[in-house]
């Protein structure tokens, strides 16, 4: 068991706190299935216990494979799967290369290991066994990332040399946003620069059979702490983000709010499933107070239509029947935060799209940067300038005249945050 008396070492004593979180700490005794199981079987399973991330396949006591739930339910649900797959062995839906990990593993190593092995460990968890490789229980990636986040304050020497591999990591989190932005959008930029190799700024997109999903996230901090809520954010938006409420912004942003104050403990409760969310907080103030301030957008192509909703981040838009620049304006309410109430709800906005309107979005980095003669920051108004006199060239054109119009005014002046900007022409 963790003991808090740890926490008042110096840092002399950080293999000893190290050693307290292994493998196990994070176990989580999960209901299994066998290769004889049916998919029927499974889905029943599913049902009985929402609780469940992923059903490990065991035989003989060993681990076999993992079935993650969104990918199981995803192809559950297409046409006829049912008739087609029920009766059948539930191998068909697993990952037959799971990340396992012996229970004895360290934090370190363990850290590595799952963001080597890609979204799918964050997303879906790992395979915990003893030392003769027989099956104990689950991991999930969200408990992994709040003692990782924990521990960070203490291993700054680690996380500053191992700075360029998460860099990388961070950038590969966003390759598929990347991806389907290109695939529904024409003309359109992203601009993403941290201010320091990784950054608390986060960018989102889904496509869909019926639109796209869009959020520009901006994380408590830059750097290494910022970079370490981005993976937060990312794991929580591809869990909540299903078929239910990608239509509701508002109400993506509210079960997002929920999530960040339980995983970090900025709560005065007791978290679930058996974790004392106390014992991740800060250990010099006792709870954390991050979140992240954010835009999320549905646009549907069918109908022509975006609906936002907006906390601390709104939104730009250019009619094409007129060059002055609008706003979809936020609610003032940051995620997650401590004086965010748990119950908090955000507010939809729909916007009604015509062809050749352009929208942006962009975090606080470019606004609130510092800067020209008299040293003000470089406001809304100046961007809505910059804007309004571009528009109407392409998008990538706009982007490279509106950061070097940031970056002229910024000068010597230091950069005060991470930057993020995008912007498309629907």
């Amino acid at each position: 068991m963790f003991d808090q008396s740890l926490l008042n070492q110096s840092k002399a004593g950080l293999s000893e706190i190290e050693a307290e979180y292994i493998a196990s700490s994070l176990l989580k005794v999960c209901s299994t299935v066998s290769p004889q199981q049916t998919n029927s079987e499974v889905t029943a399973l599913l049902d009985e216990q929402r609780d469940l991330i992923s059903v490990a396949v065991v035989e003989n006591g060993r681990p076999i494979g993992l079935i993650s739930r969104n990918i199981f339910m995803e192809g559950m649900a297409k046409p006829f799967h049912h008739d087609l797959f029920d009766r059948k062995s539930c191998i068909a839906f697993m990952d037959k290369d799971p990340l396992i990990v012996d229970q004895n593993m360290s934090i370190q190593t363990l850290s590595f290991k799952v963001l080597g092995s890609g979204r799918k460990t964050i997303n879906d968890g790992f395979v915990i066994t003893d030392e003769n490789g027989d099956y104990l229980g689950l991991g999930t990636g969200e408990d992994l990332i709040r003692v990782v986040s924990f521990l960070q304050a203490e291993k700054n020497r680690l996380v500053t040399e191992s700075i360029n591999y998460a860099s990388i990591i961070q950038k590969s989190f966003l390759r598929s946003s990347r991806e389907d932005m290109s695939a529904v959008l024409q003309d359109y930029f992203m601009h993403w620069e941290p201010r320091d190799k990784v950054g608390g700024d986060y960018y989102f997109c889904k496509k869909f059979d019926d639109g796209f999903f869009l959020a520009l996230i901006d994380c408590t901090g830059h750097g290494v702490p910022g970079a370490f809520m981005t993976l937060i954010m990312a794991s929580f938006l591809d869990h909540i983000l299903h078929e239910d409420n990608r239509h509701d912004p508002a109400g993506a942003l509210a079960i997002m709010n929920k999530k960040v104050k339980m995983a970090l403990g900025q709560i005065n409760e007791t978290a679930t499933d058996g974790i004392d969310i106390d014992r991740f907080s800060s250990a010099q103030s006792g709870q954390s107070d991050d979140g992240m301030d954010t835009a999320f957008c549905w646009v549907n192509t069918q109908n022509g239509t975006l609906t936002y909703a907006g906390a601390k981040t709104p939104l730009f838009y250019i009619g094409n029947s007129s060059s002055e620049v609008q706003l979809l304006d936020p609610d003032r309410k940051g995620v997650g935060y401590i004086d965010t109430p748990m119950d908090y709800e955000w507010t939809n906005q729909q916007l009604p799209l015509t062809k050749g309107m352009c929208l942006y979005l962009t975090t606080d980095g470019i606004i609130d940067q510092i800067g020209g003669l008299k040293k003000i920051a470089f406001g809304k108004k100046r961007f809505s300038a910059l804007l309004q006199d571009n528009y109407l060239k392409p998008m990538p054109e706009q982007e490279s005249i509106i950061m070097q119009a940031y970056y002229d005014y910024q000068g010597k002046q230091k950069r005060r945050d991470d930057v993020s900007l995008m912007g498309f022409r629907f």
